[in-house]
């Protein structure tokens, strides 16, 4: 059985997840951001204390078609730049596509629908995340920052992040720490 779960994020949240599921008396045979494949076909004696033993960690267990469409989404665009560090071989509307098995015109759509901004406009806004993050870190440069997540120049990324945020880089290095949005609050 496949469980869609919203919220999850990172490798910390595949791993409290499964744990979690594991202490329910589940069996995780496979953990994914926002998806958990589990030995059981059947949890609705158990579905309540799931719920609520996931919404006490901060996630949410979800059975809508199109909440789990856009979190699978979400769930991509988030891989894409925390661990393959936005290089891919082939577009972002291909890849969603691909990995959907849906058209992207019609994700594109559900998304907006949904979410009130574009695919395009979250993927911008989940790379500059990454970019605050690494500035404060403090262990790269911006060009070295602007090669890792895949910007064609320096002056690319300084643009794009002073449009969302309103700072040039160097100056949201100066002034930090300021509060960064945590993923799932994009």
């Amino acid at each position: 059985m496949i469980l869609y779960i919203k919220n999850m994020v990172c490798n910390r949240c595949k791993m409290v997840v499964k744990s979690t599921l594991q202490s329910l008396g589940l069996t995780p045979l496979n953990v994914e951001l926002g998806l958990v494949e589990i030995q059981e076909t059947d949890i609705s004696e158990m579905k309540g204390r799931l719920v609520d033993a996931l919404e006490e960690l901060g996630f949410e267990l979800l059975d809508n078609r199109k909440t789990r469409t856009i979190e699978r989404i979400k769930n991509l665009i988030t891989d894409v730049i925390q661990n393959k560090h936005n290089h891919l071989d082939i577009t972002l509307s291909e890849y969603l596509g691909r990995e959907l098995h849906q058209d992207y015109g019609a994700l594109s759509q559900l998304f907006s629908e949904v979410e009130g901004i574009t695919i395009e406009k979250y993927y911008i806004l989940q790379k500059i995340e990454k970019v605050k993050e690494l500035l404060v870190y403090d262990e790269l440069t911006l060009s070295e920052i602007a090669h890792q997540l895949n910007y064609s120049s320096v002056a690319y990324l300084s643009n794009q992040f002073k449009k969302v945020t309103g700072l040039t880089p160097s100056y949201f290095k100066e002034r930090r720490p300021l509060p960064r949005k945590s993923i799932d609050e994009l």
